[in-house]
């Protein structure tokens, strides 16, 4: 019974804020779960029920064990686990940490994550917005994206803190508070958002990728003629007249743009035809 009040309190407290995991939501491009969790803040429906969600329980069973994995691995320590933070102006802005880096002051963020078609690209892209919204309700730099997946692999992810795109995150998430305030139902907020920037820090073999064989056996038999066609275009462009908007011969044209840029196009074609004629 005191489980059920903990819940149904916790409910009705999630229905003040917009959190980390709602702003992926009003980020994204599902209008049924944006309709949904206009619903849920409104009190219209209940919270969904998340209990049978295997992925999610995976991610709260395993959330301990990342926190360890991450301060084992990279001798940081996470602190402030599970603090509840509004901002300091916005205050319809809310998050539920998972930590914060001790050493750094970053936001620690724990996921779990199916290993198929795994990238750290796809990865980062996938919790921005989470990710964002609670830097900026923390005053934070940056973030951990602390990842856990099922094939047995763990990975760090240091994300920053974009000012573009908290300006639109938080463009977007006023729109959709005023809608829960107002009752008119939201919109998609449907622009396109800075895709995410990741430091490089991994060496990588490719010697098992058929497609990276390929391509390089391609690259080393063009690399020479390649040179040769950069250096042949650096000198016509020497050739051409100041004052020519075109010059043309022996199958190459040249065009010069408005800003002086000067291409080439190959006139094969027309070589053809003439000697046809």
């Amino acid at each position: 019974m005191i489980l059920k009040q903990t819940t149904q309190l916790s409910a009705i407290d999630r229905r003040s804020f917009i959190g980390g995991s709602d702003a992926r939501i009003i980020m994204g491009e599902d209008g049924h779960k944006l309709t949904r969790l206009w619903r849920e803040k409104r009190g219209e429906v209940e919270a969904e029920d998340l209990s049978g969600e295997l992925i999610v329980q995976l991610g709260t069973i395993t959330e301990d064990l990342n926190r360890t994995w991450y301060e084992r691995t990279s001798g940081n320590r996470v602190e402030d686990v599970q603090r509840r933070a509004r901002h300091p102006v916005h205050k319809w802005m809310g998050a539920t940490l998972d930590g914060r880096v001790k050493e750094t002051g970053a936001v620690f963020e724990a996921k779990f994550m199916l290993p198929w078609n795994f990238s750290e690209e796809a990865a980062a892209d996938k919790h921005m917005a989470q990710l964002q919204h609670n830097m900026w309700v923390v005053s934070a730099r940056s973030a951990v994206l602390s990842i856990i997946t099922g094939g047995g692999k763990w990975v760090e992810i240091t994300v920053h803190a974009d000012p573009l795109y908290q300006h639109l995150l938080l463009t977007a998430e006023k729109q959709f508070w005023r809608c829960v305030q107002s009752g008119d139902p939201p919109a998609l907020f449907g622009i396109e958002t800075p895709r995410p920037r990741l430091e490089a820090i991994k060496i990588v073999d490719m010697a098992a990728s058929n497609s990276w064989a390929g391509l390089a056996a391609t690259y080393l038999r063009t690399r020479d003629a390649h040179d040769d066609h950069e250096l042949a275009k650096a000198e016509l462009k020497k050739l051409v007249p100041e004052d020519a908007k075109e010059a043309s011969g022996h199958g190459v044209k040249a065009k010069r743009s408005k800003s002086g840029a000067i291409s080439f196009e190959a006139l094969w074609v027309e070589v053809a035809r003439a000697s046809v004629q």
